[in-house]
């Protein structure tokens, strides 16, 4: 890594060099070329010293004079203290004045280098700041398109899922309205099990129309209890869609709020009013998700919707399949059962027809017996008087005298036509007793019909009765949900 200001190829970096004068070869100060002097009261001051000539002299080991530690020459006093000479020779003044010309251009020589270094460093830094501020904007305009694709496919997807929940929510309507259609019908077959327990007598039998209102009163409840788990069904997975419609629509928000800061980073300009200084931003990591992570949680959000959706599409069709098979079997058993009501209304008319004629027989039965009976009565009572006759007869000719209470040929006719009128009397009374018993018979037979009929005409009042409440029925298309 280079550091700002900086290069490592840079000139100055390394061993200086002149580019105009050659090196000078190294002097050294001697007792020619240099004398020390020390002003009074300024002995071990050596601050007026030229640091750029000084220069301290080793002492060879071969030499007999002691090592001098501090570094300094040896002092030499003048021979006249109050003398002051020159210190420099004009060699010494020549050669300042070059050392002084070749540092000040080698100064120039360097300080050109670091300009034209820091040209080309500035050059390269500003590339490489465009560089990198194109490559961000390249950057967040592929995370705008990235943004946006999933935008249209969370939208796309939001969009079906809302048409799949009106759906939905139509379909739980209609299962309701099939089920609460199903109470009228099934408050009639109840109404009609009631009134039928007002059968009387013999007529109160367990017959088909009663087996077949039982089995429609099961049926009804049966469709109406499944059509009700298809309805709560729907509202459990109406939960389940709207939880998904909510993680669609957060993630929308989201990548709306998203787009709209990168377009607004992505269209920031070096120039914009909007730009400032954050320092240590981009020290703060506050992200949560990477690209890959990223993706896969709007991927996620999406499979949830369409595992929602699809889930959603299988309870219409269960739903559209329960309408159509309980409104068809609802259909069937109302009608079997009106069938079996026809059948036995048909029947107890037949039976009250039967009865009626019966009676009508009965009655000209009874009116003939009567007829008869009083007949009888009559043929009696005319059989009395000849009776009478004979035993008159009779007993008056017991009163003949003597002699003459002969058995003569009118004796024995008397007493033949009183046996024979007595007789005849006798057979007419057991008939007229037994005319009597069968008018008896008759009026009894009568009765029982007079009593059958009035059970059948009950019954028969009763089924009609059942029917006329059957007459109104949901229609198909209100037993499958449409109002």
């Amino acid at each position: 890594m280079e550091f700002l200001g900086t290069t490592q190829a840079a000139s100055y970096c390394g061993t200086k060099k002149s580019c105009l004068f050659p090196d000078l070869a190294p002097t050294s100060t001697t007792k020619d070329t240099y004398q020390s002097y020390y002003l009074p009261g300024y002995r071990y001051l050596s601050s007026w010293r030229p640091s750029l000539l000084h220069k301290v002299v080793s002492v060879p080991p071969s030499s007999d004079k002691q090592f001098n530690p501090t570094g300094r020459p040896p002092t030499i006093l003048p021979a006249a203290r109050s003398t002051l000479h020159a210190r420099y020779s004009t060699r010494d003044w020549h050669h300042a004045n070059m050392v002084q010309l070749k540092g000040s251009e080698a100064s120039r020589y360097r300080a050109g280098r670091l300009n034209a270094d820091s040209m080309r460093l500035m050059q390269n830094k500003d590339q490489l700041t465009y560089q990198m501020q194109d490559d961000s904007r390249r950057n967040l305009g592929e995370r705008i398109s990235n943004i946006d694709f999933w935008r249209s496919e969370l939208i796309y997807e939001l969009e079906c899922l809302l048409k799949e929940i009106q759906a939905l929510e139509t379909a739980k309507k209609r299962l309701e309205c099939a089920a609460n259609e199903m109470e009228g019908p099934l408050k009639i077959a109840l109404e009609c099990l009631y009134h039928r327990e007002k059968r009387k007598g013999i007529d109160l039998v367990h017959d088909d129309v009663e087996k077949n209102l039982i089995k429609e009163v099961d049926v009804f409840k049966d469709c109406q209890e499944i059509l009700i788990k298809l309805a709560q069904k729907i509202s459990q997975q109406l939960g389940i869609n709207r939880d998904a419609q909510h993680a669609l629509e957060q993630d929308l928000s989201d990548k709306n709020s998203a787009h709209f800061i990168d377009e607004k980073c992505f269209n920031l300009r070096n120039t914009s009013d909007s730009i400032n200084f954050y320092h240590g931003v981009e020290k703060a990591d506050g992200t949560v998700s990477v690209p890959s992570t990223w993706a896969k949680f709007s991927e996620d959000n999406i499979r949830c919707s369409q595992h929602a959706r699809a889930n959603s599409v299988k309870l219409r069709e269960d739903a559209e399949v329960g309408l159509e098979s309980t409104s068809e079997e609802m259909w069937n058993h109302f009608i079997g059962t009106n069938l079996a009501f026809n059948n036995r209304i048909a029947e107890i008319a037949d039976s009250k027809n039967k009865l009626e004629a019966q009676l009508a027989k009965i009655l000209q039965e009874i009116f003939q017996t009567e007829d008869t009976i009083m007949l009888l009565e009559r043929s009696i009572k005319a059989k009395e008087y000849p009776l009478k006759v004979a035993q008159t007869r009779l007993e008056g000719r017991t009163k003949r005298p003597n002699i003459e209470l002969c058995r003569d040929a009118p004796q024995f006719q008397l007493v033949t036509e009183v046996y024979t009128i007595d007789d005849t009397l006798q057979t007419l009374k057991r008939r007229l007793q037994e005319a009597h018993d069968t008018l008896q018979m008759l009026i009894l037979n009568k009765s029982k019909l007079e009593h059958e009929i009035s059970v059948k005409a009950n019954s028969f009042f009763i089924d009609k009765k059942c029917m006329d409440m059957r007459k109104v029925f949901p229609s198909t298309p209100r037993l499958i949900g449409y109002t």
